[in-house]
């Protein structure tokens, strides 16, 4: 069958989930990830897992449109009116996530190394589905403003996490590496990746000033995002705090970003719907239970750190 047979059905499947999850009062994304899981090829096989590898391109594309809207909620005004309060928060956050992930591991008897880089994993936030479930349910105001700029936040604070995880598993291993560079290395990463998106962010600004219409003007932010994905990734840097970037590049320097940007929430759907999907279908969940004791450990853990790390 052809790839695109399967997206219609993803797509209906994603819908109908959805529906099912929403009369349980449960979001949409959760339907999608349901049905991702049931058509997937773990499950009932409907998907086949070639077909499911294929489409690691709609994840970057949804993914890279997700991160270009976080990002569009970052305006200067916005910062000058709460401070430094949601950078605070992502830190802490972040910080205690790994604290607690690590120290709960090693309690319990598990090796250094591995407590120190699943405590460093622990830190990240997935911003997909906390910007579904926000649209979905029309969320504004000042908790739901925070809680997008912390979700953003998120991504570089986890990326300098785990290098300094990396870097201390290496020294621990080998006393003799170069230390330096692997402390270095998240700092680089996340520069380079905000780089390029503020780079970005500045030179599509004078075509965006040229072309008035907003449909023109909407292929500039979907070309945008394309480039932006596809040069992140090619360096090795953060594809999201790429994306996040040129997003609050281009809402800085350009009045009319707000109104494209909503008219891009209008188109976006499909791609995130099967977004959900395919990561649904991609879960193995034969493996769920030989995670044991290391899993019950880590979300436990997880939540009590980011709960404790945001209420500090």
């Amino acid at each position: 069958m052809s790839e695109l047979f399967y997206l219609g059905i993803m797509l209906f499947a994603g819908l109908l989930f959805g529906r099912l999850a929403k009369l349980i009062h449960l979001p949409n994304v959760t339907g999608y990830l349901v049905a991702g899981l049931v058509l997937g090829p773990f499950v009932t096989g409907v998907i086949p897992q070639g077909t499911v590898e294929g489409l690691d391109i709609v994840s970057d594309i949804a993914l890279g449109f997700i991160a270009v809207s976080i990002g569009s909620e970052f305006k200067f005004s916005y910062f000058k009116r709460v401070g430094a309060s949601p950078i605070v928060i992502a830190v802490f956050e972040g910080v205690m996530a790994i604290a607690a992930v690590a120290a709960a591991l090693m309690l319990f008897g598990f090796d250094i190394s591995l407590a120190l880089l699943l405590g460093a994993i622990a830190s990240a936030t997935a911003p997909a589905a906390t910007v579904m479930v926000v649209r979905q349910y029309k969320a504004k105001g000042p908790v739901t403003e925070t809680l997008m700029s912390v979700v953003a936040l998120d991504d570089a604070v986890a990326l300098m996490g785990f290098g300094f995880a990396v870097a201390a598993v290496k020294a621990m291993a080998n006393p003799s590496a170069d230390i330096a560079m692997s402390v270095l290395q998240p700092f680089i990463d996340v520069a380079l990746s905000l780089g390029i998106g503020v780079a970005l962010g500045f030179v599509l600004s004078f075509p965006y000033r040229w072309f008035k219409k907003d449909g023109n003007r909407l292929c500039i932010i979907a070309g945008s995002v394309f480039v932006t994905v596809a040069l992140s990734e090619l360096v090795g840097g953060s594809s999201l705090l790429s994306s996040m970037a040129l997003g609050a590049t281009l809402v800085n320097v350009t009045r009319a970003t707000p109104r494209v940007m909503a008219a891009l929430d209008r188109v976006t759907p499909p791609i995130f719907m099967l977004f959900f999907v395919v990561s649904g279908a991609s879960l193995d969940i034969s493996v769920l239970p030989s995670i044991g004791l290391v899993g019950v450990i880590y979300l436990l853990a997880r939540v009590a750190g980011k709960m404790g790390g945001a209420w500090l």
